[in-house]
């Protein structure tokens, strides 16, 4: 059992008034622990440490009264706890929360040590908070280089099984990710929020971090076929089963028979999850597109403003929408009890029929007379006229062919080129180097784009990036 394990109160801290104060106390003692060959540090060291923290005009603090233990010995009701008292205080709590234990060696000197349980936490939560995201390749690379091992089979086996598990892990994370991107997208309501959210927080977050080194550096492809080939050849061999069968018997202390079973189970769930690996693969690849394309797709409507009736249907739903937003509505089927639907919208009881009215009176069927279509004549100017216009149009569509050669115009025979050092104030430059950020993660292009700092120019701020030429593989 969890609980068995973990105390009862083992997350009061971090659910506590004061979680802030708690959380920057056990980082600050865990960095100190880390640095020594064991967890174990003597406790005055962690007192000074924790002293020097309180004592600090920017530290956070607990509420007063949640100072609930006071030093007897200290005279005067209601005194102000010091840095030294809150420190030693927050040792014993962090004691009875389970999070540390304090042991006295030989030399009667006490030392501090994190609980087992309560490193993997921190280490967890670490991660989190810094956005510390999957390597990918380290895994891949792991898998490869132990299929291809052939001392400790049984060994090696456990490391490829686990490895797996966090690789598909990290991809299942990916996934997930993605779709909370689209989820969140309905919560920007501007142009502004939505290109930041796309260029910045998406790209930055996701695609530079994850999906671009998935799709290229860390791409599966590389090295799935080997590790397919390689553990099928060890399912089949007797020597490697026979090998793994006495290490996983030794390590997991059952019967030898049982361990071969298990060997093999092993062998083909990792073989299995590299072969259905292209269903999250393709999963993550149709997300992505769908961001984007829903991401354009909401800026360009929020772009639209017109009289016609394109233009007025988008006022009457952004008009509902901040109605629906203003009133806290959380079930979408109760966007009809808005008053503002009523305004927007009338029905009129017809009391007769007529011709005029919406039912339409039944006719008799009538036998088709074709009639003679007349040739017409076009002038000439005009059909040249209408093929220009059509031609201009076409001609507007940006498509990834179109916005590759446009990246070797401006490339001019350069390896790189900023997207700053563009004219932004010229025609529709700022909307092509969008699209240039969006294509510019495909494996097709001619070029690929390095993120850089945000940066202001010709009335824009973007978060601004390299344009650089790919190198010609052989």
């Amino acid at each position: 059992m969890l609980f068995d394990i973990i105390p009862d109160n083992f997350f009061g801290p971090l659910a506590a008034p004061g979680k802030t104060v708690y959380w920057e106390c056990i980082r600050r003692l865990f960095a100190i622990t880390s640095r020594q060959l064991s967890f174990g540090v003597e406790r005055d060291v962690l007192v000074d440490e924790l002293e020097y923290y309180f004592e600090q005009n920017l530290a956070a603090d607990l509420p007063r009264d949640a100072w609930e233990e006071q030093d007897r010995n200290r005279s005067g009701a209601g005194m102000a706890l010091s840095p030294r008292d809150k420190a030693n205080h927050m040792l014993r709590r962090l004691e009875r929360y389970g999070w540390i234990s304090i042991e006295v060696d030989y030399s009667y000197v006490q030392r501090v040590s994190f609980r087992d349980h309560a490193i993997r936490v921190i280490r967890t939560l670490t991660q989190i908070e810094h956005e510390e995201k999957t390597e990918y390749q380290g895994y891949i690379y792991t898998i490869y280089n132990l299929a291809r091992a052939k001392d400790h089979p049984g060994l090696a086996l456990t490391q490829i099984v686990e490895n797996t598990e966090l690789l598909i892990t990290g991809l299942k994370s990916l996934n997930a990710n993605i779709k909370q991107y689209i989820d969140d997208l309905t919560k920007h309501r501007t142009v502004a929020q939505i290109l930041d959210a796309l260029l910045n927080d998406y790209y930055t977050n996701v695609v530079d971090k994850a999906y671009h080194r998935l799709m290229t550096s860390d791409n599966v492809s590389k090295f799935r076929p080997e590790i397919i080939q390689r553990l099928e050849e060890s399912s089949r061999s007797s020597r490697y089963m026979n090998g793994a069968a006495r290490e996983l018997a030794q390590i997991r202390e059952i019967p030898e028979e049982q361990a071969r079973s298990l060997a093999l189970d092993m062998l083909h769930d990792v073989i299995e999850a590299f072969r259905q690996m292209d269903e999250i693969l393709d999963e993550i690849n149709r997300k992505n597109a769908r961001y984007q394309r829903a991401a354009v797709g909401r800026a360009r409507f929020l772009l639209t403003s017109s009289d016609d009736v394109r233009g007025q249907l988008k006022d009457i739903i952004c008009a509902l929408n901040d109605a629906f937003q203003s009133e806290g509505y959380t079930d979408h089927n109760m966007i009809y009890e808005l008053e503002e639907t009523d305004r927007l919208i009338r029905l009129f009881s017809i009391q007769y029929l007529d011709t005029d009215s919406l039912h339409a009176p039944r006719t008799e069927k009538k036998a088709f007379q074709p009639q003679e279509i007349a040739a017409r004549s076009v002038d000439e100017k005009s059909r040249q006229q209408r093929l220009r216009q059509i031609a201009e149009k076409l001609e507007r569509v940006l498509s990834a062919e179109k916005i590759d050669a446009y990246v070797q115009t401006i490339l001019d025979g350069r390896q790189q080129i900023m997207a700053s050092q563009l004219p932004l104030e010229e025609d529709d430059t700022f909307i092509r180097l969008i699209y240039v950020r969006l294509y510019g993660q495909r494996k097709n292009m001619s070029y690929e784009i390095i993120p850089g700092k945000h940066v202001r120019k010709d009335g824009f701020r973007f978060r601004d990036f390299e344009i650089r030429r790919k190198e010609k593989q052989d």
